[in-house]
């Protein structure tokens, strides 16, 4: 086995999760992630909690929304509530076979299991902000991930490992200068009113006030690298056109265009599956607003991946994400969807806060 792959299982254990004895931890992957699980398991034990495995593949999600009728899509899993009401920590890894395992599926059916499961994501995103859920997510790399990031394997897992900093002798301290270095952005910010931000094809306002910036140093996503908020609800105004595709349930979106009034997308194009774009939009009520705005600053992240897990953080772009807002951050928008999408603020972008410079050509200036 790599040893990175020890490595990373330990980081996520004793860093980002911090397991304590007797904590339920409930593990989920796909089902190349198996040699990460374990690795996983056995640091769990040894930190005294109780590791739940659990295995799925892109095949049985397929197979579920092609077979199943709408009651069935609307059922929730008792074993999943359970797990989501009671597990002291959660484990995700993202290990696809096939990154595009969903794209024949119909929208329609993906937004009616979402909006059924609304509810029961809501309650893990309140445990979450109210610290009785700790929770990490991360990616082990496999030959469908390299491909969509045009790497060999091999380039990929010096790309994973090293965007966590597992090339480091010591990572934990790696991360903790990190999260020393952002929360000096965290801070910077904490007290403004407004983000502006201009570009090739995009000028836009978005409302930040009294609302709560995060460093993300790891912990909750990793790797971690960026500083995030939830956006005043009604106070994102103008035009963003984005240069990077948006990725969302195994489909691609590119060109996207978004025009906000009063806090809401009134317009939206995009240059591919625009249609699946507009029925993600008609998701719910909130899936029209934004629910989180973030600034990306993962130095070891340069090249985009189509893994947003990634892509979020790459050093010297933001991304906002439609959808349901972290309470965490003081934002009160509710969907059952949360998609991300990123800007590069690197193509001659110009970030202003309160009318002060922010970064340009994606270096921060503050």
């Amino acid at each position: 086995m790599d040893p990175r792959v020890e490595k990373l299982a330990s980081v996520l254990v004793n860093y980002c999760v911090g397991v304590r004895p007797n904590d339920w931890v409930v593990i989920q992957s796909e089902v190349l992630g198996e040699p990460l699980v374990n690795a996983v398991v056995a640091e769990v034990l040894k930190a005294g909690g109780n590791p739940t495995p659990i295995l799925f593949s892109d095949e049985i999600r397929e197979t579920t929304f092609r077979c199943a009728n709408d009651d069935q899509l609307k059922f929730i899993d008792p074993l999943l509530r359970t797990a989501i009401e009671q597990m002291d920590v959660s484990i995700a890894i993202l290990a696809p076979r096939n990154t595009r395992s969903l794209a024949a599926v119909d929208p329609g059916k993906m937004a009616l299991q979402a909006n059924a499961m609304e509810p029961l994501m809501g309650t893990y995103m309140q445990r979450s902000a109210e610290g009785t859920l700790r929770w990490t997510g991360t990616a082990y790399p496999t030959p469908a991930g390299a491909q969509d990031a045009s790497m060999s394997l091999r380039e990929y897992e010096d790309f994973v490992y090293g965007a966590g900093l597992l090339d480091q002798p010591d990572p934990v301290a790696a991360w903790q200068e990190v999260r020393d270095r952002q929360q000096r952005i965290a801070d910077w910010l904490a007290d403004k009113k407004t983000v502006h931000i201009t570009g090739p094809g995009t000028d836009l306002t978005v409302g930040i006030a009294g609302r709560t910036w995060i460093n993300d140093d790891g912990h909750a996503n990793f790797p971690g690298g960026e500083v995030f908020t939830g956006p005043i609800e009604d106070q994102t105004e103008g035009t963003i056109q984005f240069n990077y595709p948006g990725y969302y349930q195994g489909r691609e979106v590119t060109g996207v265009r978004l025009v906000f009034e009063g806090g809401r997308i009134v317009e939206a194009s995009a240059t591919s599956d625009e249609d699946y774009l507009r029925e993600m939009l008609d998701t719910d009520e909130g899936a029209r607003c934004l629910g989180e705005f973030a600034f990306g600053l993962n130095a070891g992240i340069q090249r985009f991946t189509k893994n947003v897990l990634f892509d979020e953080k790459i050093g010297g772009t933001c991304h906002m994400a439609i959808g349901r807002a972290y309470p965490e951050t003081g934002g009160r928008n509710i969907s059952a969807i949360h998609w991300d999408m990123v800007y590069d603020l690197r193509q001659g972008g110009e970030v202003t806060v309160d009318g002060q410079l922010f970064s340009r050509d994606g270096q921060i200036e503050i």
